[in-house]
């Protein structure tokens, strides 16, 4: 299946204002484009791209004065399967870990195993290891919090969402992955587009989305504690430990938002399609 996916982001500043934009797509899917993946500004902006410390591509840009709005418009190829399920994936000790899977077992910014820890071992520490036992923290991250616009809070950790049960995508994917890690399941943050497919449309504006990967027998896997159930479209941005290797925008001073749409949608006329990469090529 095709998705056309991409935004249209207004930045606003008072002065020239530098900043890092984590809005392209991660070089796993690059294979998969089937039109040209470019961000475009609206006035003449120098842009540089540079691959960061976990492998995401990050673009350095100065913010003029009065502003600028930055877009992208791609069309990608998915497999329009639902996210892979392999329950017979089993957990590795942290000796068999590759040595760039570990730093995914320790605490970090919004993860505190630290505080989890306890919590986790009463909780998960009698489930099967490996699939099962992800899948049980999972399940206890989406029944423990209520999602909701409203609730969303930049500052909220994977601890303070435990106790207050409520956030937004994030806070239930941060949940998640402390708790996986506690457990000694490597676990990552992901953000990126995923779009109303293959399930009822729902009525809000559509975003950027946040998920978690864990890696079980020698593999990543993607998991969803917000929805806690296999979705299809998943396209994959940036990855890190938590939201604070993954932001969207990273302003050296003052920056605010004018304005803020994002498009994830099937293709489903495949003339229109096929004119899309016509033009394209």
């Amino acid at each position: 299946m095709l998705i056309r996916a991409g935004y249209d982001i207004n930045f606003m500043a008072n002065s020239p204002t530098p900043m890092i934009a984590m809005l392209n797509l991660h070089p796993s899917r690059a294979q998969d484009l089937r039109t040209p993946h470019r961000i475009v500004a609206n006035r003449p902006v120098p842009m540089e791209d540079f691959t960061d410390s976990f492998g995401n591509v990050c673009t350095r840009l100065t913010v003029p004065a009065g502003g600028v709005s930055l877009s992208c418009d791609f069309v990608i190829e998915d497999s329009g399967e639902p996210d892979r399920q392999s329950p017979y994936a089993r957990q590795h000790s942290p000796v068999e870990l590759p040595a760039d899977v570990l730093v995914y077992l320790l605490g970090s910014r919004y993860c505190e195993t630290d505080r989890l820890s306890d919590i986790a071992w009463n909780l998960f520490g009698s489930t099967a290891p490996g699939w099962a036992r992800v899948q049980a923290i999972v399940d206890y991250a989406h029944r423990r919090m209520t999602y909701g616009y409203q609730h969303a809070r930049s500052t909220r950790t994977a601890w303070e969402g435990h106790q207050e049960q409520v956030g937004v995508c994030r806070d239930f994917a941060h949940l998640a992955i402390a708790l996986c890690r506690c457990m000694n399941i490597p676990a990552r943050y992901c953000s990126g587009y995923l779009g109303d497919i293959g399930i009822a449309p729902v009525d809000v504006a559509m975003d950027f989305h946040a998920w978690f990967e864990v890696y079980l027998g020698g593999a990543w896997h993607s998991f969803d504690a917000r929805h806690n159930v296999p979705r299809i479209g998943r396209i994959l941005m940036a990855t890190g430990r938590d939201a604070a290797d993954t932001p969207l925008t990273t302003a050296f001073g003052s920056v605010w938002l004018g304005g803020f749409k994002v498009v994830t949608d099937e293709v489903a006329d495949h003339a229109n399609a096929g004119e899309m990469l016509r033009l394209a090529a």
